[in-house]
């Protein structure tokens, strides 16, 4: 009877355990005779916002790509969403179209610029609907990029570097703007960036991804705007992950810059 009762708790907790958003398994990416990947397992939980931290020619840009679909992944253990959106660091914006219009590309039905218009009050540039994109600020059009994004309703949401060309200010406007309509809208996101900040600022969890392998895992369960306590500490540990001595961290104005990183 106890035997009994006790799978059948186990088998009403798995069943109450929501399936992972994105799911990968023993992932790997060869071109010719480099490895960029391997032995990858990762799953990101709906509704989960992970940062990816990692040095140049770590993996990040690939494992984004196959996650955004742009990569093929056929014959490998990848579980992704279908409705899933980019934002690049450059906001590629057509020149040529105004800015509804950018927001609208793609979109099908009759009610396209109502929901384009929409996603552009909702990213605060309701008044800017018929601009054209090169009258834009840089974090304007940032804005327009996640409006653009967000108007397909993904279940999985992909940002690269979204904030890398950014000035201090605009950036942390944006880390507020992106946490509002993450909170919103709730999609499982990953965003890949090199800020340690950032990443800890934003994300329920930070992995750092080196020579193709996932090298460290950060869980932060303190809740957002309240984590300067951990954040030294949790920094210099991400930092030391990434090949930073500690002696080469400088600080400036509460940024962390990561210098002369060991090759």
């Amino acid at each position: 009877m106890d035997a009994a009762r006790g799978f059948l708790i186990a088998d009403v907790a798995h069943a109450a355990r929501p399936a992972p958003a994105v799911r990968l398994r023993d992932f790997e990416r060869r071109f010719g005779n480099t490895t960029i990947i391997e032995g990858l397992d990762l799953e990101i939980a709906p509704g989960e916002f992970v940062a990816l931290l990692g040095r140049s020619g770590s993996g990040k840009t690939t494992l984004l790509r196959t996650l955004a679909g742009m990569d093929d992944a056929r014959g490998q253990d990848v579980t992704v969403p279908s409705a899933r959106a980019v934002v690049f660091q450059d906001a590629r914006l057509l020149p040529w179209k105004k800015v509804w219009r950018n927001v609208a590309l793609g979109l099908r039905g009759a009610d396209i610029r109502q929901r384009a218009e929409q996603a552009l009050r909702e990213v605060g540039l309701g008044h800017r609907l018929n601009a054209w994109p090169l009258t834009l600020s840089g974090g304007e059009a940032q804005r327009v990029a996640l409006a653009r994004a967000l108007v397909r309703e993904p279940q999985l949401l992909l940002l690269d570097e979204p904030f890398a060309a950014l000035d201090a200010l605009t950036r942390i406007r944006m880390h507020d703007l992106v946490l509002a309509l993450w909170r919103n809208h709730r999609p499982a996101v990953m965003m890949v960036t090199h800020d340690v900040d950032e990443a800890i600022a934003l994300a329920d969890r930070v992995l750092v991804l080196d020579s193709g392998r996932i090298v460290a895992e950060e869980r932060i369960t303190a809740e957002r705007g309240d984590r300067t306590v951990l954040a030294r500490g949790l920094r210099e540990t991400l930092l030391r992950h990434l090949g930073v001595e500690r002696g080469e961290i400088a600080e400036e104005a509460g940024v962390v810059h990561l210098a002369r990183a060991r090759a």
